[in-house]
């Protein structure tokens, strides 16, 4: 049986339909004494340590069995009930990707809750509207400088409670004493449902929900304009936690293909407040039975996957991006010379893209294998059997160099509104350069009519928007009616979501994502063309850390471009090169423009005419969340990195008829 075949035709007792504290609880049966949860030690002063469990020593790893977090989940479920929570009450949780996060997320819904969630950074601005938007009755928040922060702006919020994860400690208190609601500890929580919780009336909650309620509300980053609140079922994630496991689970035709499973593992570090982590990192994982350890943050990825050693795991093109930089500078610090690691990166790929490699190629793999590979695959556990990769466009070369490292990514494509998984490429079958086929049951077609078809004369399937319907779709945003409407279309019939991206329908069924369709660029010429190909092209590159590809209305495209400043010093070093101390001033340095010359030109070798980058600026400043050029997961703010950089681009553009 063909697996596409296979993966439709898949039944297993994961795959159901239920509410999702009903997922949680069957899979806590099944796996009563498997490991749920690993937390690490000496990262949090969490109020729940020494109650609700044994604490970690520092620096260490220890597991949580799903018994253990399936009681800890019912404390709370049964506690939140205690402070008043009933059914279809907003509450958010404000805090890091953390072990408490996910228990506070089931024990929340559980108790009949609809979850709002709030990125860790959010601004005051941003919480009270994050909060007040959806009218939250409470919020579950991290720490006692997150409360502060909802306190600032209490007035204008109506909010019964707050639940904080870790000790408040003496500001802490203080703080508590300023709030006009109720304040207390996840560990007194927790103290107040053990004691009230009665299994009865715990079923009972469960039993209430339907799988077509509300389940949680997830705000759009606001790349383009105010955040909209994402309205999701319980049945939404459901569905989708079904289409994934049907590709991804242990079906018999899989044979010694890697699956997840009641086997797996994985290190969770993206925010569950977006919609990926959640449903990838968070709900499928336990529905599988799987294991989540949580990291301690994004910069000890490495060090964490070294424990943990994980099968899978989850993230955004970026962190590929980095953990590519991380992973070629220790090769090149250590007996591995650049120019092997280089050599075997491309033996790798060269493997990986042939149909089928002869004795000689074969041979050079086993070496590169041998001397670079195997000791990078090391550094990440020694079990990664394959990542996913979301929240964005991945550089397919960078995406063939893992691959032919033995780390394969397979790269996926979703949306807040989608739950969010729509397509991803398959362990059977992955294509590199391409968002993989829709998941099972969800149905897609393009709108033709969005876009000029000359930009993309070179592809072979049907080009468009994306238009997208199946059980993971939303009915829509949070008491906007006319946004609702207008992210809807009607064809042949039915209803269709806009996705707002302009993908290429291949013959063989894989998606080929093209470009976000409001960022296109359309040229003084009429020439329409895609930044985000041209972008993705310096993911391999040492030297430049971020690009942005610019000339909307204008007669050519130029670029921003942000140097990888700590690999530009390391080259200046070695050739003996003064550079001056700070990164603005650095990008004047006439050797550091050569080379960022020299980096644009090669890029531009791939590109017709009308795609080259023609005039760029070199930029002192990094595109982060801090500086507000990121999302929370790690989009680029194009509208806020223009407004930064107007000077720059007008500069590029005063005279373009005279240097075009």
């Amino acid at each position: 049986m063909e697996w596409r075949d296979a993966e439709r035709a898949y039944e297993d007792e994961v795959v159901g339909r239920s509410t999702i504290p009903r997922l949680f609880e069957e899979s806590a049966a099944r796996h009563e004494n498997r490991p749920a949860q690993q937390y690490k030690g000496g990262v949090y002063d969490r109020s729940l340590a020494g109650s609700a469990f044994v604490p970690a020593a520092d620096g260490q790893f220890r597991a949580l069995s799903y018994t253990e977090m399936r009681d800890i989940v019912r404390s709370l479920s049964a506690g939140f009930r205690e402070l008043g929570v009933e059914a279809d009450d907003r509450v958010g949780i404000f805090a890091d990707t953390r072990m408490e996060w996910a228990q506070a997320d089931f024990g929340l819904l559980s108790a009949g809750a609809v979850v709002t969630t709030v990125y860790r950074g959010s601004s005051p601005n941003q919480v009270e509207y994050l909060l007040g938007d959806p009218d939250a009755d409470g919020v579950v928040v991290e720490s006692a400088e997150l409360l502060d922060r909802v306190v600032s702006v209490q007035d204008s919020l109506d909010l019964e409670f707050a639940v904080v994860m870790d000790e408040l400690g003496g500001e802490g208190e203080a703080t508590a004493a300023d709030a006009d609601f109720e304040v207390l500890t996840l560990g007194e929580l927790y103290e107040r449902g053990s004691e009230a919780f009665d299994r009865e009336a715990y079923e009972s909650w469960l039993d209430a929900r339907d799988p077509e309620d509300l389940a949680t509300l997830i705000y759009t980053s606001g790349t383009t304009g105010q955040p909209k609140g994402v309205r999701l079922t319980h049945w939404n994630f459901r569905s989708n936690v079904n289409q994934c496991y049907k590709r991804f689970g242990p079906r018999p035709d899989k044979g010694d293909l890697p699956t997840i499973s009641e086997e797996s593992s994985t290190v969770s570090f993206l925010p569950l407040a977006h919609v990926f982590e959640r449903l990838a990192g968070h709900f499928l994982m336990f529905a599988a039975g799987a294991t989540v350890a949580y990291a301690e943050n994004p910069e000890t990825i490495q060090e964490d996957f070294q424990q943990v050693q994980p099968t899978t795991g989850t993230s955004v093109p970026r962190v590929y991006e980095r953990m590519y930089d991380a992973i070629r500078e220790q090769a090149e610090s250590s007996p591995v010379s650049e120019r092997l690691f280089e050599w075997a990166t491309e033996v790798g790929r060269e493997y990986f893209e042939a149909e089928s490699p002869g004795a000689a190629l074969r041979a050079k793999r086993a070496v590169a294998d041998k001397l670079v590979f195997r000791k990078v695959r090391d550094g990440l556990g020694g079990n990664i059997d394959f990542f996913i990769s979301g929240g964005g466009s991945l550089s397919a070369d960078l995406c063939a160099l893992y691959h032919g490292m033995g780390l394969p990514i397979l790269e996926g494509y979703g949306l807040t509104e989608t739950s969010p998984v729509i397509s991803v490429n398959p362990p059977e079958e992955p294509k590199v350069g391409t968002i993989g086929p829709p998941v099972t049951d969800a149905e897609v077609r393009v709108d033709s009519s969005t876009v000029s078809q000359e930009i993309f004369d070179d592809t072979e399937g049907e080009v468009g928007e994306l238009l997208v319907r199946g059980p993971q779709v939303t009915d829509g945003y949070w008491e906007m009616p006319d946004e609702t409407e207008q992210a809807f279309t009607e064809e042949d019939g039915k209803r269709w979501f806009r996705t707002g991206d302009i993908v290429e329908l291949r013959p063989d069924g894989y998606i080929a994502f093209e470009e976000r369709a409001k960022e296109l660029l359309v040229l003084s010429t009429g020439k329409n063309v895609a930044p985000g190909p041209i972008e993705d092209a310096f993911a391999a590159s040492n030297l430049v850390e971020q690009v942005v590809v610019v000339g909307d209305g204008h007669k050519f495209v130029s670029a921003l471009v942000v140097p990888n400043f700590e690999e530009v010093r390391k080259r200046a070093d070695r050739e003996g090169i003064d550079l001056p101390d700070g990164n603005r001033e650095l990008t004047n340095h006439e050797t550091v423009r050569e080379w960022m010359d020299e980096e644009v030109a090669e890029v531009n070798q791939r590109f017709e005419s009308h795609e080259k980058i023609k005039q760029f600026r070199v930029v002192g400043e990094k595109f982060t969340e801090d500086n507000n050029l990121l999302t929370p997961t790690m989009k680029k703010k194009r509208r806020n990195i223009l407004d930064r950089f107007a000077d720059q681009i007008d500069e590029i553009y005063e005279r373009e008829y005279e240097t075009a």
